[in-house]
Parts: C-alpha cells; sequence; structure tokens
C-alpha cells in the first residue's frame, strides 16, 4: 500500500504539463510538539493559478510561510524554482517569491505611490535606490491596476477593494516566479471578489504562479487552475476543481452536508438545508 507521502505526490504531479516551479517534498512543522503540517509533498508548475483550501487551522498559512521561509520547517525540502530556498539569501529569495497579505494595516503613513514601490526594495543597489526602471514599473503597475490615480493618497484613505488592488500591484513590481496570497477576498464585497480574482487570474496567465489561501469554494471553482485540499496539515486532495470539490470532500473536510451543481461545466457548492428533526447549531439566547 502507497503511504501517504507517495499518494499527495501522485496527486501534486499527475496530469500537469507545465514546467515546475515549487517543489515541496515530506514538508513537516509543528508549533512545540504538535505538528500542523505533516509530510506535506506538491509540485505546482510555472503560471498555475492554485488554491489552498480547508478549514480554520488546517495548514493554509502555515505552508505559505513555510515556503518563504517565514518559518522553518522541522523536516523536508522545498524548492523553488530549482533552488533549496534554505540556501537563499533574503534577497534572492524575494526576487523569486512575494507574498501578499489580506489587508494593509490602516496606520501606514505611506501614499499608495510610496507603498507599492517598496516591492522594489529586492533590487536595491545603490542609497538612491528609487532608479528609472523602478519608476515605469511602478507606474506601470499601478496603472494596470487601476490605482494610477490614487498616487498621493494615503493608504487609510483607500477603500478594502483600493488597498487589495496596491497590495497586488506592489507584489507585481518585485517581478516574482511566485505569488502567494492570503485570502485576497476576506473583506470585499462579490463585485471588488471577482475584480481581484480577474487580476490574479491574468498574472497567472502572464507566467506568474500564484498560490492562494481561501475560504471562497465558489469563487476558486471558477478561477483555478488546481485545487489543494488541506485538513489537519494533511492534504487530502490535489487536482482539478471538478475532481477536488464533490460532495464527497466536503462532509470528509469541512463536516458538511451540500449538493454539488454544474453550470457551464463548473462545479459549483450550495448548502443542503437540514431536515426538520436536525439541529446543526442550539443557540441559546
Amino acid at each position: 500500500m502507497p503511504c501517504e507521502a507517495d499518494s499527495q505526490r501522485k496527486d501534486a504531479t499527475g496530469g500537469r504539463g507545465r514546467m515546475a516551479i515549487l517543489n515541496v517534498s515530506g514538508l513537516t512543522f509543528g508549533y512545540s510538539s504538535v505538528d500542523t503540517l505533516k509530510g506535506v509533498s506538491i509540485e505546482v508548475g510555472q503560471g498555475e493559478f492554485v488554491a489552498l483550501l480547508g478549514p480554520n487551522g488546517s495548514g493554509k498559512t502555515t505552508l505559505m510561510r513555510c515556503i518563504n521561509r517565514i518559518l522553518t520547517c522541522r523536516e523536508g525540502t522545498i524548492d523553488l524554482d530549482g533552488r533549496d530556498v534554505g540556501k537563499m539569501s533574503r534577497d534572492e529569495m524575494s526576487r523569486l517569491c512575494t507574498t501578499v497579505p489580506a489587508d494593509i494595516p490602516t496606520d501606514f503613513s505611506l501614499t499608495t505611490r510610496e507603498f507599492v514601490t517598496l516591492g522594489r526594495s529586492p533590487y536595491v543597489t545603490s542609497w538612491w535606490w528609487e532608479s528609472e526602471k523602478d519608476t515605469e514599473m511602478v507606474k506601470k503597475a499601478m496603472w494596470d491596476f487601476g490605482i494610477l490615480h490614487y498616487s498621493s493618497r494615503k493608504l487609510h484613505e483607500l477603500s478594502s477593494g483600493e488597498r487589495a488592488r496596491a497590495l497586488l500591484a506592489k507584489g507585481v513590481v518585485q517581478e516574482p516566479k511566485l505569488m502567494m496570497v492570503d485570502e485576497p477576498s476576506a473583506h470585499l464585497d462579490i463585485k471588488y471578489k471577482i475584480q481581484v480574482m480577474e487580476m490574479l487570474r491574468g498574472l497567472s496567465k502572464k507566467g506568474i504562479t500564484v498560490i492562494m489561501a481561501s475560504h471562497d469554494i465558489n469563487l476558486v471553482t471558477r478561477y483555478c487552475d488546481k485545487i489543494m485540499l488541506l485538513s489537519q496539515g494533511v492534504i487530502t486532495d490535489y487536482g482539478r476543481p471538478n475532481d477536488v470539490i464533490t460532495e464527497e470532500s466536503a462532509k470528509k473536510v469541512f463536516d458538511i452536508d451540500v449538493r454539488v451543481i454544474q453550470d457551464g461545466g463548473v462545479n459549483y457548492v450550495l448548502p443542503r438545508p437540514p431536515g426538520d428533526d436536525e439541529i446543526i447549531f442550539k443557540v441559546n439566547i
């Protein structure tokens, strides 16, 4: 019988047809004596848009933090663009990989342009570090993401959707091969959720690999190339959205009963209403 790691690797490498940009093998990480990631093995191709789905505490953010070296794994290896990330300098890592958080602290006193320009910091070569190339790249990214007219506006003056676009623009000017995005649509209304997903898919089509942690099942089935399901630090499935998102997987990973319907060839999840004699939550008020 194949071991769990072999099963994960089979899921991770099957049917890709693209050059791998990220290889994670046997990754284990834990806080104190508790393992939050258990022998995770994945392979992600160049230009793929991959979603990490799972309940709170399943290991999504922890996995991304291990990949970008914020956290140090207990066991396993991580290769990015054919190189061991543990042997890279911080600047080398920053030129290959960028992480986009869910939001920007609103107490930042930077202007939007100043914030986006920070994405060029891995390429600083002198005290007078903002070159003509930096200026042009920042201007183009802000134009592409529709925030150029907010150049002089302070970050706290932007809406949630505008801050999300500023975060993506900062990530793009970093010129990464891998962009990891942590719940980019968490605080957005449906219009901006769709806008951000369109932008991320556009970046993947330009060759940037995007790995995104999310709780929006129906959005990721619509936009992502692959979905990785995480549960208690283990990959339970990894593949094309229609293969991964099923009534059985929703029950196994999220412990919910759903109905899966198709529209335009894409699987979408609808919650099943409980029966008259079924109580999901009991609340005393």
